[in-house]
């Protein structure tokens, strides 16, 4: 299948779809996973990693299919005392509507224009952090220590006026601090969530939303530089199999994690993926105490 077997690829892409809505951050996972079977870090396989979160997302569009297909229906406007108004005023009216209809849709850009601003202007940055094992280690150590707490910290609710245009933009300047390799996109959207007065299933649904345009961005962007490297054609042509059996597995297992994530936060809250996030950090920093290279090369 190229660069990856058909056995790492489908370990590869279960861990994937278990761990990309979960808090206990994807990249930590990526690096034992990909130790642990002994995986080169090719152009491709770092390419792979990325690309498979579309089968993950998939899985969103899937299990809210309603969200995303079925739009806001407007109030009939009165054409012609719409008509009667100014040519600014009617530019006006028709906007509102606009917006009303695409609320859904109007809310996830907002949401997810930080990131695109912040990764567009720091991604060389952000890749270096990529290949820092100590720092994803740390990270997941730290996000898992708060984790222990969040439920406490944020107790308000108030849904009253449901997810307005300050706070979609508010969780996506959350979203940024999840560049920080280790800290988990979905830690950081629903915690995101969380301090605008969200219920933690609601945090968590609207942080499953958001992972759509994100992760799609972060698939094309990857799949284009890829595309353009010297063989970059080659290396994609050689390795198709691996990317629809990564996507395919990615998508099944990403299907069962969220029905099981939603489920389970609602009942028991963020405190037993505190603990993992804390036990998975802690065993790579071991791991890497005792002179094993985590590094990726």
């Amino acid at each position: 299948m190229g660069d990856l077997t058909l056995l790492q690829t489908i370990l590869i892409a279960i861990v994937e779809g278990l761990t990309e809505f979960l808090p206990v951050s994807s990249t930590g996972h990526m690096i034992i996973v990909q130790n642990m079977l002994g995986v080169q870090s090719t152009e491709f396989v770092k390419a792979f990693t990325v690309v498979i979160q579309f089968g993950a997302i998939l899985s969103v569009v899937v299990l809210y299919w309603k969200k995303f297909f079925k739009l806001n229906k407007c109030k009939i406007i009165d054409k012609q005392a719409t008509y009667n108004k100014p040519f600014g005023g009617r530019v006006v009216v028709y906007l509102k509507r606009f917006l009303y209809k695409f609320d859904f849709y109007w809310k996830l850009l907002i949401a997810f224009i930080p990131a695109a601003v912040i990764g567009f202007i720091f991604g060389d940055k952000i890749d270096e952090m990529l290949e820092s094992v100590t720092v994803v280690a740390t990270m997941l150590v730290i996000g898992g220590i708060f984790m222990l707490f969040v439920d406490k910290i944020f107790t308000e609710v108030d849904e009253s006026k449901g997810v307005t245009e300050k706070k979609a933009f508010n969780i996506g300047l959350f979203q940024c601090i999840a560049m920080i390799p280790g800290v988990s996109r979905s830690m950081a959207t629903i915690v995101g969530g969380m301090t605008q007065k969200m219920s933690r299933k609601t945090a968590a649904e609207f942080s499953f939303f958001l992972a759509v345009p994100t992760m799609f961005a972060a698939t094309a962007y990857k799949l284009l530089k890829l595309f353009l490297e010297p063989n970059g054609i080659e290396i994609l042509s050689q390795n198709v199999m691996a990317l629809i059996v990564g996507n395919v597995v990615a998508f099944i297992v990403a299907l069962l994690a969220i029905k099981f994530f939603i489920s389970f936060v609602t009942k028991y809250g963020f405190k037993a993926f505190g603990y993992y996030r804390i036990i998975v950090g802690g065993i790579i920093l071991v791991m890497m105490f005792l002179g094993h290279n985590l590094e990726i090369v």
